[in-house]
């Protein structure tokens, strides 16, 4: 990722996150929506405590966007945990789409190409991670 990249993922994300609940919400929402099977994932799930994980995990990256190998080891762990909820391969896509459509609605006008391209960048990296530890 470039210095520009990161720096908009800093900027765009402080813009996030004064309606930060109501961005998780809009999320799961069109998670469950665009790919039906992630809805099951999550039936015994407490989705207000959810919400805030996906916060908090968010928040995470940003705050270690500057030096994501410091970051790497808590991502694959997170990976790992994720297999043992079901979370399969295809679901990373799904996922990555509806934190895309989130943001983009979220952001309205700060939503641009620049800040699509450094989001897609870091969600690209970071999933790619997850993925290698779930494989391994």
């Amino acid at each position: 990722m470039t210095p520009e990249q990161k720096k908009l993922i800093k900027s765009t994300w402080a813009a996030v996150v004064p309606i930060a609940d109501t961005a998780a919400g809009l999320f799961y929402g069109r998670l469950f929506e665009t790919d039906p099977s992630t809805r099951p994932l999550f039936q015994s799930t407490d989705m207000s405590e959810q919400r805030k994980k996906l916060m908090q995990a968010l928040i995470v990256v940003v705050n270690g966007i500057d030096d994501l190998g410091q970051i790497i080891p808590t991502v694959e762990q997170l990976a790992r945990r994720h297999l043992a909820y079901g979370v399969k391969d295809q679901h990373y896509d799904s996922v990555g789409a509806a934190l895309l459509w989130t943001l983009e609605q979220g952001l309205g006008e700060q939503w641009t190409p620049e800040a699509k391209g450094a989001w897609l960048a870091a969600y690209g990296t970071l999933a790619g991670v997850m993925r290698a530890a779930a494989a391994a």
